[in-house]
């Protein structure tokens, strides 16, 4: 892949902090960095979305926050009341996990319906979904099952990685993801995400957002 310019790898990047132990500071300064270097978005703890959209105010920044976070095994009830929550509170978009037990259980009835409760709940308020399906604990034929569970719900996208299962994003799952999905999903790819290098290699692959704590570095500038 040729080189991508700053400016054009910085429209991928969803800058990201979802340390539990993050405090008001460490947010306003991803808010602020975020606008600064022209990020597509944020990803911050539901807790945070208020203070993030304070702090961005009309920026072109999106906010995203996570939900069902990181396990995916919370009820389907829990996860469409932390939805409707976050959109009260300021997000743009729904980052949720996939209820992957019930997934690796066999019970893909229970997962299609966690997943479409959800995107139901966002796109009733016309925010967007992302379904993460968490590749790490997936072998290939498990990641092309899920993939077409979220194809019949329908979200604007289907993420590799929460950042907090034994490994994230690989060039090689997101290219079989992009070869599963129907065009009009997209792909977000995280997890582990660190040098310009493996981003460049996954949007090559079919990643059309970069999920990363690592922003600042990927773009050539730091902390």
């Amino acid at each position: 892949m040729e080189t991508t310019e700053v400016s054009t790898l910085a429209g991928f990047i969803e800058h990201t902090l979802l340390r539990p132990n993050c405090n008001q500071q460490d947010i306003i300064l991803l808010c602020e960095e975020a606008v600064e270097h022209k990020f597509h978005a944020v990803c911050v703890p539901p807790y945070y979305v208020q203070l993030a959209k304070k702090t961005i105010k009309k920026a072109p920044v999106k906010i995203v926050t996570v939900v069902g976070f990181p396990m995916g095994y919370s009820t389907v009830a829990a996860k469409v009341e932390e939805t409707k929550k976050a959109i009260i509170s300021g997000a743009d978009e729904i980052d949720m996990v996939m209820n992957i037990a019930a997934f690796k259980a066999g019970d893909y009835a229970a997962v299609q319906n966690d997943i479409q409760a959800v995107i139901t709940a966002c796109h009733l308020q016309n925010k967007q979904c992302k379904v993460i399906i968490e590749i790490a604990y997936l072998t290939n034929d498990e990641i092309e099952h899920a993939c077409r569970i979220c194809a019949d719900c329908q979200p604007e996208f289907v993420k590799t990685s929460t950042g907090y299962a034994p490994g994230g994003a690989t060039v090689d799952s997101v290219a079989l993801m992009r070869k599963v999905l129907p065009a009009k999903i997209k792909i977000k790819a995280s997890g582990g995400i660190k040098e310009k290098d493996f981003a460049e290699q996954l949007i090559q692959a079919g990643a059309s957002r970069i999920g990363t704590s690592a922003g600042l570095h990927l773009i050539g500038v730091e902390a």
